[in-house]
């Protein structure tokens, strides 16, 4: 067995390896090189993703042994979907749309959703629905990875992407204290559920595939908007 600190390591690793920052159309995106249809495609495309995060943590909630693991892992449904006085992170990414001016029924009618993509994030849910808790807790690990990514692109779009209004930056904004705290909160029940070997190796593996996932959305992107000169309706057929 591994010890907390050697398991610990290595989930951290699957990150360094495999997280999506590493994926050539999206170096591109935080160097600026990225047209505004690609940026848009971005966008229209990972906000299936983002609608379907408190699904696949919903389905976490409805499997977890204690009252209090689900009041601290309801936090999650709740921040995407919101409440009254607070709209969420669903409607937050809607609003990131328009400001890079997507208008609103094209991101909710899903128009630009790429196949790839929805075969990918919907083998994400059903992996969550499939899968024992404590394994599809680890595949939520990516968050241990998501907070410098994500100050690092706001400072990106307002910088290098002018034309995003800057309202449309407060998805992001709040993230950067959500997903430290669900991190937190997810690595935690991972070192204390997986004991064993064959379940530490279950819970690594289980983050490479979420890594999978997240990448094969990028691969999706760049064969459909393959040049920054051209990137319309050309690419997508």
């Amino acid at each position: 067995m591994l010890s907390n600190e050697q398991f610990t390591s290595r989930l951290r690793q699957v990150g360094e390896e495999r997280y999506h920052d590493k994926h050539p159309y999206h170096i591109a995106m935080h160097e600026g090189k990225l047209s505004q249809a690609q940026v848009r495609a971005w966008i229209a495309n990972r906000f299936y993703y983002q609608k379907n995060i408190p699904v696949k943590d919903a389905l976490i909630l409805s499997k977890l042994p204690s009252r209090e693991e689900r009041r601290e892992w309801l936090q999650r449904v709740i921040d995407h979907d919101g409440r009254q006085g607070d709209e969420g992170g669903i409607e937050a990414w809607i609003r990131l749309g328009e400001a890079a001016g997507i208008p609103r029924e094209e991101m909710q009618d899903e128009r630009h959703v790429l196949p790839s993509v929805r075969f990918a994030v919907d083998a994400y849910v059903n992996f969550c629905r499939l899968e024992p808790w404590p394994i599809a807790v680890a595949s939520s690990l990516t968050e241990l990875f998501a907070p410098t990514l994500v100050s690092k692109r706001i400072g990106v779009f307002e910088q290098l992407y002018p034309w995003i209004k800057p309202e449309g930056l407060a998805y992001f904004e709040a993230r950067l204290t959500q997903a430290p705290r669900d991190a937190d909160h997810g690595l935690r029940l991972v070192l204390r559920e997986c004991r064993d070997r064959r379940e530490q190796e279950q819970a690594i593996a289980a983050l490479r595939f979420k890594c999978d996932v997240l990448w094969a959305l990028l691969d999706a992107l760049s064969l459909a908007y393959p040049d920054p000169a051209n990137p319309g309706e050309e690419g997508r057929r």
